[in-house]
């Protein structure tokens, strides 16, 4: 039976390229493909296909938009959410200075330290350094090992900023402290920017507006995630003078001065004293098909109802759930949290057979399909099933898949 409902993914172009697909129960995982896009970016991009047209003057459609969205000041399209926050770091160190675009990344004698509480530090950190950024760790980690009730102060971040201070970078969860507002405060203060990434804080929609309200200058959201747009796509929101950097550090600058005529909306160049060569953001572009890709996904992210969508994650993760509850398993399943916008169902594997959790998950992605779960917790024999990707047939195999590989 579950070969016989994904026979047909042999027909497809993946088929053809003898590459297995995955059913995804990860959630909205880059490295598989992020989510599915809407049909409605789909008809954009084939439509922008069609035509030429000057990308300056699509990125000022696209800032109209979403800063319409957000209530920012401005905004503009990014090749994801890395891309952005490279982007804003590059924003934050050169600001209107051509000078020093062009000298990025070197940043010698340009402020360039960006402080970080030490609890906010990811991966993603590198998309920061990218641009010349030196990161500065703020803080400890006393709350997260019980030795303390509070990993950062307010005033660490205060007594930390120095003249060599280009931004504050912040990573918006429930539990992230000091407070977003409190930051900004003190960021704006001293005159620097507050950079936060809220890449995959989409939905709630709320979440457009909540962190410039909150104070933030520049603000990363993902495209290919929540939004479900083309997934090389981010979005930034945030103050006119950082979106202007970040236009004119992103786009070609291959113009002849007396004939370049950019859009005002998006760039003043009364700002600039003259053109800037290709800068950092020159190899992280985003062509025509994308840019209205996600300005149609967006549109109609906005126009869904958000809590039909809730309401049918809540369901198809309590059916995963009690189905694998029957068939012998430890299962719960979360509230939609800041970790994941969607209930989750966590699956005690090691407590309920004899097959460890990665031997399960191994095994399930050497199929054809591959299944993916999630498999952060591993090392306490759990895997987590997201059903935000998932049509309600695909959760079906997902359990079958699970209860196959497994030895009770």
């Amino acid at each position: 039976m579950t070969e016989q409902r994904y026979r047909s993914h042999t027909d497809s172009i993946y088929g053809e390229l003898d590459v297995p697909t995955v059913v995804n129960a990860a959630g909205t995982k880059t490295r598989i493909g992020g989510s599915l896009i809407r049909d409605e970016a789909l008809e954009a991009m084939h439509s922008a296909a069609s035509a030429f047209v000057e990308l300056g003057d699509l990125q000022a459609a696209a800032s109209d938009r979403i800063a319409e969205v957000t209530g920012a000041e401005a905004g503009y399209v990014t090749s994801g959410a890395a891309a952005g926050l490279c982007l804003c770091a590059a924003a934050a160190i050169a600001g209107h200075d051509v000078a020093a675009m062009e000298q990025l990344p070197d940043t010698e004698g340009l402020p360039s330290e960006i402080l970080m509480p030490r609890t906010h530090r990811t991966g993603y950190d590198h998309a920061l350094r990218t641009a010349g950024a030196t990161i500065v760790d703020v803080g400890t980690n006393d709350l997260h090992l019980g030795t303390g009730s509070t990993s950062v102060e307010p005033w660490e971040l205060e007594s930390n900023i120095t003249a060599e201070t280009a931004a504050i970078a912040y990573i918006e969860k429930s539990y992230t402290e000091p407070p977003l507002d409190v930051v900004a405060d003190i960021a704006h203060d001293h005159d620097i920017p507050v950079i936060v990434d809220a890449a995959a804080e989409l939905p709630p929609r709320s979440n457009f507006s909540r962190f410039i309200d909150q104070g933030a200058d520049m603000v990363v959201f993902s495209g290919g995630k929540g939004i479900r747009g083309p997934q090389t796509t981010g979005i930034i929101a945030g103050k006119q003078e950082y979106i202007e950097s970040i236009a004119m550090q992103h786009l070609d600058m291959h113009v002849a001065e007396a004939a370049w005529s950019p859009p005002e909306r998006l760039v003043d160049l009364d700002n600039f004293a003259g053109v800037p060569r290709q800068g950092i953001g020159r190899p992280m572009k985003v062509g025509k098909e994308e840019l209205a890709g996600l300005i149609y996904a967006l549109d109609a992210f906005l126009e869904e109802e958000q809590t039909e969508t809730q309401s049918e994650w809540q369901c198809r993760a309590d059916d995963i759930a009690q189905s694998l509850e029957d068939a012998g398993f430890g299962t719960h399943v979360t509230g939609g949290s800041d970790v994941s916008v969607a209930p989750e169902v966590v699956v005690d594997v090691d407590s309920s057979s004899e097959t460890t959790a990665l031997e399960l998950v191994r095994r399930l992605r050497a199929e054809n399909p591959r299944v993916y779960l999630g498999s952060d917790r591993l090392d306490e024999g759990i895997v987590v099933a997201n059903p935000m990707c998932l049509t309600d047939e695909e959760a079906d195999y997902v359990v079958d898949r699970i209860v196959a590989n497994v030895e009770n």
